[in-house]
């Protein structure tokens, strides 16, 4: 189109910011590692590794299999529903929040619901914002998009809960850093992307604050301590805390900031690669100690993937080369064109921008009792409860499906639930009508919503499903949507 810009990278600059991004996760999982769960000070200045050793880390095992995900599903159709699989085929670990939410994928729980039930003591805790920088390398400079497939992934075992908004601030932070600036303004253009009142954005205010004050860094480290107490150790409040310590504190300083962020303690795998990762975008391989980046090396050690799968990336270098493909793929998924040439970079398209920000309107339909149910071109389908969805022999819940049509024809949608013995569903339409849609996919798009009051038979099942089939005429595909139900 005529007067059309585009969104454009420097190619040796992004694979740079990139590659630096993996080599200083390596940096800080293998530093901090030995000193992970320690509740004291710690008074580290180095490795205590020998040279060439990277020492297995499971922030980076997942991201690597949701870079296969993306390169065999696509990142249009991508959504947790698709993550939830691909973890359960290969990774295999059980461990806290892991074995939570994937015992709740294998019941027939979709996500957010699969982080949401019997999972009370893992939602605030840290497994979702460790593994945020391939959303934030495959979107790079554009926050929004990083959000919308974190939220995604976070919600697989965290459910929505500050695990997941620890994990919408960490991909919103580095995704920002491919645009550069002051590492306070990251830090507060990324709090934007997160609930003012959540326990993640109290913590980061507090070391802003405290930082602001002049208080020593031991000090706002005890404060940061005090305030997490009442959730324990290993959650994100607390640790997103260390992190942004690291950074604020260490005013930049690559070794300083890791050294800061592990001497807090606690997870301190996980704090010290998000300030490696983080650092490695903002300021590429010159911010990176050549020393530390040679004493680390290239490779990827994983700890938590299925040894059939061989898909993984087996070096920094590999994985870098990957996810820049998937970049031009991802973008163009929201209907931006980007082109990677030996030009300059240039981020600043209006028009591509406000389609990016449309990204985040999906995180409309994510509630901690919804999930996405279907997608059958022409529609998608999220179904939702007003509270916990759980009933005993006899008694009645309403469920509720939001259709967003996807075409930009008015359209009926007609509708058969498929009940188990037993069951009975009433109080619902046959049909709605949804107003046309977007084929564009950036602007609002026409949306209805269907409910339907199922009452449970006399026999229920931990885990119940109700199938309702969504046809509209004219089109060949139907969906078939679970409503799932704990009893």
């Amino acid at each position: 189109m005529e007067g059309k810009t585009m969104i454009t990278y420097n190619e040796a600059e992004l694979r740079d910011k990139i590659h630096a991004c993996w080599v200083g996760k390596n940096i800080g999982g293998t530093m901090g590692t030995p000193y992970e769960g320690k509740r004291e000070m710690n008074d580290i200045s180095g490795f205590v590794t020998d040279k060439g050793v990277i020492l297995p880390n499971d922030d980076l095992d997942l991201q690597l299999i949701w870079l296969v995900a993306m390169e065999e599903y696509g990142p249009y159709q991508m959504n947790a529903n698709v993550l939830g699989e691909y973890w359960l085929k290969y990774i295999p670990p059980e461990w806290n929040e892991y074995g939570v939410g994937k015992s709740n994928l294998r019941a027939g729980l979709l996500p957010p619901l699969s982080g949401e039930i019997h999972n009370s003591k893992w939602k605030t805790s840290n497994g979702a914002w460790i593994r945020s920088e391939v959303w934030a390398c495959m979107a790079p400079g554009f926050p929004e998009i990083a959000v919308k497939y974190a939220q995604m992934d976070a919600s697989v075992d965290h459910g929505m809960s500050e695990g997941t908004y620890a994990e919408w601030f960490t991909a919103a932070l580095d995704s920002l850093a491919f645009r550069g600036g002051e590492i306070r303004e990251l830090i507060e253009q990324a709090l934007s992307f997160i609930p003012a009142d959540s326990r993640v954005a109290r913590s980061v205010r507090l070391v802003l604050t405290s930082f602001d004050k002049g208080v020593d860094y031991r000090k706002t480290r005890e404060l940061l301590v005090k305030d997490s107490e009442d959730l324990g150790w290993f959650q994100a409040p607390a640790n997103i805390g260390f992190t942004v310590l690291g950074l604020i504190y260490g005013e930049g300083d690559f070794k300083k900031s890791m050294i800061y962020a592990i001497n807090c303690g606690d997870d301190t795998d996980c704090t010290g690669a998000t300030v490696g990762a983080f650092l490695g975008i903002l300021y590429g391989s010159e911010g990176v100690p050549s020393d530390w980046s040679e004493y680390i090396g290239d490779g990827i050690v994983t700890k938590a993937i299925d040894a059939s799968c061989w898909k993984a990336p087996a070096t920094c270098s590999e994985l870098t080369e990957r996810v820049m493909k998937m970049i031009p793929a991802v973008m163009k998924a929201h209907w931006i064109d980007a082109a990677i040439s030996n030009g300059a970079t240039d981020l600043s398209d209006e028009e591509d921008n406000k389609k990016a920000k449309h990204a985040m309107k999906e995180l409309e339909f994510y509630k901690p009792y919804s999930y996405f149910g279907a997608d059958v071109v022409y529609a998608q389908m999220y179904v939702s409860f007003a509270a916990k969805p759980q009933i005993k022999e006899g008694e009645s819940l309403t469920a509720y499906i939001t259709i967003k049509n996807r075409f930009p024809d008015p359209r009926n949608f007609y509708f058969k639930p498929i009940l188990p013995e037993g069951f009975a569903a009433s109080a619902y339409e046959k049909c709605i009508h949804v107003a046309h849609g977007d084929v564009t996919g950036f602007t609002d798009t026409g949306s209805a919503v269907w409910s339907v009051t199922i009452t449970a038979g006399e026999r229920l099942e931990p885990v119940n499903k109700v199938i309702v089939e969504i046809t509209s005429p004219g089109k060949a595909m139907a969906a078939y949507v679970p409503i799932v139900f704990l009893g």
